[in-house]
């Protein structure tokens, strides 16, 4: 099986270690540093997994002709012209495993909608400064159809990734996973950034959990008016943090930062405070400010998120 993945960040690095362990022919479309890093010492990830495997790296997307796969891994704020890049790109299947829920019409926009696929990846990790990628979270890739439903194809698939060596499932309600994510992740985000601090330290935090659990349920909301059910699923609890009283919901977001403490997860930092740390961009404008305009759109109150929004645009402007 060849699969391209675009983006060598924690999450493409990740993923592409176990495809390319497992054997299958992983091509990596990277940049400047980090593809020279790549080609000289191989993809390496430690943490909750132990990989070293070799990988091909590819800087012009245009020279990448076919691919079984393509996996989508770049920082939302570059999507569209990554994947303008790749218009000659004959695929199969193509999945997104970015932040937010703009990906799927995207992806869908340069490749169509019978090339996407929905999915969920349960990883997590950083890009250490020496280059390798330390893992902070090791669960499964989750695909189906769009917006529900299973097939065969998505069965083949599925099987075929997990034999190369990516734990895949299928699920019937991928885009309501997809957007159970996203309800959790704008919350996690948006404190992380606001605070930085580890993340267990602001989840046992009962004022800071109390504004996680308002952003989630601002946005939840936004689901609702969009008849998108949001589901729980492993460790995404966003049906019940998003349904429960709120002070039992804060309680469950402090034991979840306990948990974390507990498994020794004292370094996980959500991935938009390690791009503040190292000065980047940050991706704003399609997970906080997606939420922030659809509120308004759909004409519902979401103060919380529109307040934080404008902090983090308002940081991502001074960074760039």
């Amino acid at each position: 099986m060849r699969i391209v993945i675009l983006g060598a960040g924690a999450m493409g690095s990740i993923l592409g270690a176990h495809l390319a362990q497992g054997g299958a022919e992983v091509i990596f479309l990277a940049r400047g540093q980090r593809a020279q890093w790549l080609r000289e010492h191989d993809i390496t990830v430690s943490g909750l997994t132990n990989i070293t495997a070799p990988v091909h790296v590819i800087e012009r997307p245009q020279e990448v002709k076919e691919a079984d796969v393509l996996l989508v891994a770049v920082k939302t704020h570059d999507t569209d012209t990554a994947l303008n890049s790749l218009r000659q790109l004959a695929v199969g299947n193509v999945l997104s495993v970015q932040n937010g829920v703009l990906k799927n019409a995207q992806v869908a926009h340069v490749f169509g909608w019978e090339k996407t696929l929905g999915a969920m990846a349960g990883f997590a990790g950083e890009v250490l400064l020496n280059g390798t990628v330390h893992c902070t979270i090791q669960e499964r890739l989750v695909i189906g159809e769009l917006p529900e439903g299973t097939s065969a194809r998505v069965e083949t698939l599925a099987t075929a990734l997990t034999r190369a060596g990516l734990p895949t499932e299928v699920s019937p309600q991928i885009q309501s996973i997809e957007w159970s994510k996203y309800v959790l992740f704008v919350g996690l985000m948006a404190v992380a950034v606001l605070t930085r601090l580890e993340t267990y330290k602001f989840l046992k935090d009962p004022d800071l959990a109390l504004v996680r659990v308002r952003l989630e349920r601002e946005v939840a909301q936004i689901a609702t008016a969009l008849g998108i059910p949001l589901v729980d699923y492993d460790g995404i609890q966003a049906k019940t943090l998003t349904s429960l009283p709120i002070e039992e919901a804060v309680a469950r977001v402090q034991h979840s930062g306990e948990q974390f403490e507990a498994r020794g997860a004292t370094a996980h930092k959500v991935s938009t405070l390690q791009d503040l740390e190292r000065g980047r961009r940050l991706e704003v404008e399609e997970t906080l400010g997606y939420a922030a305009r659809k509120g308004a759109e759909l004409g519902l109150q979401v103060p919380t998120v529109d307040t934080c929004y404008r902090l983090l645009a308002g940081i991502s402007r001074v960074l760039q």
